[in-house]
């Protein structure tokens, strides 16, 4: 069995006959065409010629007799009228030279007879011009030259003029029965070519047009997942390979589609105990999350309306004249002090649940830092004096300026000292100081330390201790909620910053703020800084 391409070279091939044939076909016809009308329009042209001769011989005649009748006429229009007569019969010599057949022998008779009239011609204008001449006879020679003309010329130019209708008459029939022969050829070739046509489509385009079918039809079938779908492989041609690669492709698609629903029961049964796994840990972390937000909730609201009666039972005993005024302001000023401390820590608590919710702003502006560091330095001194901790500032006020809040930046520096104060072992010595440091791009940065010589953290679990509800080895000693370094964390993080644990170069803890350096101020405005703050502190008073 003869392969698809040369099935398809044959179609192209006979194709390509049928082109040329057709092309060969229309020259011909053309050309014959452009012939017989070529030989229709010149026997018009050579007829129009004639007539138009035989209208400028009608001309010269009148001309001629007018100047015969009247002596006193204008010879300028006789002239004028021989001129166009010999320009007629000279371009009708020339259309006849051009057209007619060359004969065997001799000179063609259509120029034979234009030339015997322009001998006429002569002759009459040689006598028109003799019998001006004459005054005595110039009418009766005129007349009897233009008789003689006409006896002369008449039947040449008749039989010119006859001639020529006869060409025009055949080059029409002759152009009638050329259509009539293109019609009929036409006709034979088209009715040719789709005979040939319909033998070449029967017998090698209808089998591959079948063969094509049907292995659309059995894609079609695959598409809508009938995979044991099955072509009969024919004839061993390209189609047949096309065909048996067909049928491997199905088998190869029927088995992934089983392999494919296996797995997929599979990942379906996973995905459900995942879901399920998810649904429980989500509907215990809701438990956990609402029973957090509830604590600090009812924490807050039980603490917060006793101390707001304690302080305001403060300010009134400090008012009271009774009491002794160094004892009542001495004990009642150190009761405000730690009742105020305790207040702040429950607005922390509510600013932890607040934060929680998104609903938690921060104020920024430019504050000195070695003035905030000492009034976090000054609330525990106290404390620190009873466990005989050495609590101390290394720095030089104003110090550095940094763009902060700057009520939560001192509650994160107090909650540090207080950590190291309440959970660091044996500490005698905590020291806070003031850096500025210069990183790898060039940016500048400030940064706290707070550093004790405790017991420290033990670097594994340094990480854990910044998530809320985290409590450490160091920490424990059952007191805190583990919220203190997730607050102070989410304060500096809000701040720009980083916080960081480290190992102190004695040992114990030492943590890392680091604030970003806010853009340079000129000097008067650092000053307007530092006398805001003198007029907000006085001494003697410290913040609420």
């Amino acid at each position: 069995m003869r392969s698809i391409r040369f099935k398809l070279a044959a179609l192209s091939g006979a194709a390509a006959s049928f082109a040329i044939l057709a092309a060969v076909g229309v020259l011909l016809a053309v050309g014959a065409a452009d012939r017989a009308l070529e030989a229709t329009v010149s026997a018009q042209q050579r007829l129009d010629l004639l007539t138009e001769i035989s209208a400028r011989l009608s001309d010269f005649g009148l001309a001629a007799v007018a100047v015969a009748e009247s002596p006193g006429a204008d010879l300028g229009r006789m002239e004028d009228a021989r001129s166009r007569v010999a320009a007629v019969l000279e371009a009708a010599t020339v259309r006849a030279a051009q057209t007619a057949p060359v004969p065997e022998m001799g000179v063609r008779p259509r120029e034979r007879m234009l030339a015997h009239l322009r001998a006429d011609f002569i002759l009459l204008d040689r006598q028109i011009s003799a019998a001006v001449a004459d005054a005595d006879a110039r009418g009766d020679r005129v007349r009897g030259a233009l008789n003689g003309f006409a006896a002369a010329a008449g039947p040449t130019l008749s039989l010119l003029v006859e001639s020529e209708r006869r060409a025009v008459t055949s080059a029409r029939e002759e152009a009638l029965a050329l259509s009539f022969r293109l019609r009929v050829g036409a006709v034979a070739l088209a009715a040719l070519v789709l005979a040939a046509a319909a033998l070449l489509y029967r017998a090698l385009a209808r089998p591959l047009l079948t063969r094509l079918g049907e292995m659309d039809r059995a894609a079609a079938a695959i598409g809508r997942g009938d995979l044991d779908t099955r072509l009969t492989i024919g004839p061993r041609d390209e189609l047949g390979v096309l065909t048996a690669r067909f049928n491997r492709m199905a088998a190869r698609l029927g088995r992934r589609e089983r392999r494919v629903v296996e797995d997929r029961a599979l990942l379906e049964k996973t995905i459900s105990e995942r879901t399920a796994d998810l649904t429980a840990a989500n509907a215990r972390l809701a438990a956990i999350d609402a029973s957090r937000r509830r604590f600090f909730t009812d924490v807050s609201h039980e603490l917060r309306t006793p101390l707001t009666v304690i302080i305001g039972e403060c300010d009134v005993t400090q008012r009271a004249p009774a009491i002794p005024e160094d004892l009542s302001r001495s004990v009642l000023a150190t009761i405000r002090k730690r009742a105020v401390r305790l207040h702040r820590r429950i607005e922390d608590l509510l600013r932890v649940a607040r934060s929680e919710s998104g609903e938690i702003e921060l104020v920024f502006q430019d504050v000195p830092l070695v003035p905030l560091l000492a009034d976090a330095v000054a609330g525990f001194e106290s404390v620190a004096l009873r466990q005989g901790v050495r609590l101390r500032l290394e720095a030089q006020a104003p110090g550095p300026l940094v763009h902060a809040d700057r009520e939560w930046l001192r509650q994160v520096v107090e909650g540090l000292i207080d950590n190291a104060l309440r959970h660091g072992g044996k500490v005698t010595r905590i020291t806070l100081a003031t850096t500025t440091v210069t990183g790898a791009g060039g940016e500048v940065a400030d940064q706290i330390t707070v550093t004790d010589d405790g017991r420290g953290i033990a670097p594994e679990a340094r990480a854990g201790l910044f998530r809320r509800f985290e409590r450490g080895e160091r920490f424990g000693d059952g007191t805190g909620f583990g919220l203190g370094l997730a607050l102070a964390e989410w304060v500096v993080t809000r701040h720009g910053g980083r916080i960081i644990l480290e190992e102190g170069e004695e040992g114990g803890t030492r943590v890392v703020i680091a604030l970003p350096r806010p853009q340079a101020h000129p000097e008067a405005h650092l000053q307007d800084v530092l006398a805001q703050g003198a007029r907000a502190n006085p001494p003697g008073e410290e913040d609420t």
